[in-house]
């Protein structure tokens, strides 16, 4: 669906909200803190700008954002698990703003992490900006997949394949999905004021997954690490708008 001038502005709106609680949650991650102590600070941020969080009560999601340690790659549930020094955390969240949405998410390490963790962290967020830069007006979208799925193979990683990003806008998650990696056909044509999340989840070792007994925290099927990035981005006759960051 394409949006109109008036409807990115709302959404520009929703992803700056979406950038703030990167921030705020970004500069509390340290040993010792708990996963639900974060979701606090994001609750105050959406409370603070009159935003609603578009992840509590999604088909039941207990939190306004995602957190999720070491080898949990999505969906993590905000509790009492303690940081630690050594971990990476990834935190995926979303903000209303005026019915529109916006969706993001990083990884980042707690206190001195191990070098494959580092560079996990780094070859993710590369190739979500690889993937990002595909957003242009009459390329096609599952060129994005293409990109995401280069970058992260060409560093030795696993791209996952059961979660995908997707198009947004009044809902959180609309169609077309848009997978990390190529999936053998070329997908439909993109047009100026289409909006995407595109988020590669990306894996030290396999890209295979299972999920908890919660319902939700999925990890990875080896036990190895795994990172998340993700951006809502406009496609505009200046090529990509990121809407999630500051």
């Amino acid at each position: 669906m394409r949006r109109s001038a008036d409807e990115l502005a709302k959404m520009r709106k929703a992803g700056r909200v979406v950038a703030e609680i990167h921030e705020a949650t970004r500069a509390v991650i340290r040993p010792g803190v708990t996963t639900a102590e974060i979701n606090e600070v994001a609750a105050d941020v959406l409370a603070n700008r009159g935003a609603r969080s578009n992840f509590l009560n999604y088909h039941g999601f207990p939190a306004v954002i995602c957190t999720s340690p070491n080898d949990m790659i999505v969906h993590g549930i905000p509790g009492d698990y303690v940081l630690r020094e050594g971990d990476i955390l990834s935190v995926d969240c979303g903000a209303i703003v005026e019915g529109y949405h916006g969706d993001a998410a990083y990884t980042v390490g707690v206190g001195e992490i191990s070098d494959v963790a580092r560079r996990l962290i780094e070859v993710t967020e590369r190739s979500l900006w690889a993937g990002i830069d595909q957003l242009v007006a009459g390329n096609r979208l599952h060129e994005v997949g293409r990109a995401v799925q280069k970058v992260a193979e060409a560093a030795g990683f696993s791209v996952v394949r059961e979660y995908v990003g997707h198009a947004i806008g009044t809902a959180m998650h609309e169609s077309p999905q848009v997978p990390n990696y190529w999936p053998g056909t070329p997908g439909p044509t993109l047009k100026t004021g289409m909006v995407f999340a595109v988020e590669p989840m990306v894996n030290v070792g396999t890209f295979d997954t299972y999920m908890l007994d919660d319902g939700w925290s999925v990890m990875t099927a080896d036990g190895k690490l795994s990172a998340h990035f993700e951006h809502t981005i406009a496609v505009t006759d200046n090529g990509p708008e990121v809407f999630t960051v500051l």
